[in-house]
């Protein structure tokens, strides 16, 4: 049943230990540190940010290819965090991934057909004329032909690569597909094509999308909800029209004033972030956007800020903007 909410993350977090060094100390890299978020059957949620933010982080997590480090991750009504081997196997089949890169995550010896079948083979009883049919099958839902059966990745432009990795990961027929920028390597044009084509699939298998993404005007396009990430924590979540139409953080008035528009005659104010992204080794302390935000006080230094409503955004700071 579409809006059904088959993926709940509840104060997420994921830390790395970095060795620095025979005599000190191991430092702790706080990747992801408390995102929680809802994902709706057959809708698509959209997480943005600058790169470092967290993002491909809760791509592994969601896809269970790491363990969180604390939080709580749910899929349909199975706790991820402690589940069973042979319940976390289940949950691998309804939820794959498309990489940014798909020449990268092809196998370059492989032919297509075997790429396709290989998930059935590990996964399923099917036999081999079954697996060859439905692999078949879903080359024509992405647009390709019967004859790319039996080519090789090297053989295929960037987006029919790409088309071929989202046939892949539609083979187990999953209910959650992370995206994980899956057309930043590809022409505009191209970009298009794979967008239309995501949106038709999803229209037909009533997939839940997890989109990850650093251009909004693509988000702006796909997505239902949308989830503005800084330094491994959320900022800013809320609907698409809410989102792009009345940004509440200054860190997402900054990232979409840095979105190009295609209209000459329409004035736009740039807002311009001092600074770089701080470490997440060793982020500030109280608002971690605080070094870098026009709005800074002195609450902003000392104390982080919790996720509120304002509108119809949850946002996590003390000076929004009102509308």
């Amino acid at each position: 049943m579409s809006g059904e909410v088959i993926l709940e993350a509840v104060g997420l977090k994921r830390y790395y230990q970095i060795d620095r060094g025979a005599f000190k100390k191991p430092a702790v890299l706080k990747a992801l540190d408390g995102a929680s978020f809802k994902l709706k059957k057959g809708s698509t949620l959209a997480i943005v940010g600058e790169s470092g933010c967290g993002k491909s982080t809760m791509a592994r997590l969601v896809t269970m290819i790491e363990p969180p480090t604390a939080g709580q991750l749910n899929i349909g009504s199975e706790n991820v965090t402690n589940a069973s081997a042979a319940v976390r196997c289940n949950l691998h089949k309804k939820v794959q991934i498309v990489f940014q890169d798909p020449y990268g995550s092809l196998n370059p010896r492989q032919k297509i057909g075997n790429s396709l079948e290989e998930p059935l083979l590990v996964n399923t009883p099917m036999k081999k004329g079954e697996r060859r049919e439905a692999a078949q099958k879903m080359l024509g839902l992405v647009g390709l032909r019967p004859e790319h059966y039996n080519r090789y990745p090297h053989m295929f432009s960037g987006g029919q690569r790409q088309r071929i990795a989202v046939a892949r990961a539609l083979m187990l027929n999953p209910q959650i597909v992370v995206l994980d920028e899956p057309v930043s390597a590809l022409d505009v044009s191209i970009q298009a094509q794979i967008l239309n084509l995501l949106t038709q699939l999803q229209q037909r298998f009533d997939l839940a999308y997890m989109f990850i993404s650093h251009d909004l005007s693509v988000v702006k396009h796909i997505a239902d909800e949308v989830m503005v990430m800084y330094l491994g924590k959320p900022v800013e979540t809320g609907s698409r029209e809410e989102v792009f139409s009345k940004p509440h953080h200054p860190y997402t008035r900054a990232l979409l004033s840095a979105t190009p528009v295609a209209d000459p005659f329409r004035s736009k104010e740039r807002i311009v972030l001092r600074g770089e992204l701080p470490s997440p080794i060793s982020p500030p302390s109280g608002c971690t956007f605080h070094p870098r935000c026009p709005s800074m006080t002195e609450e902003c230094k000392y104390t982080a800020p919790e996720l509120v409503k304002k509108g119809g955004c949850m946002v996590a700071c003390y000076h929004p903007k009102t509308y």
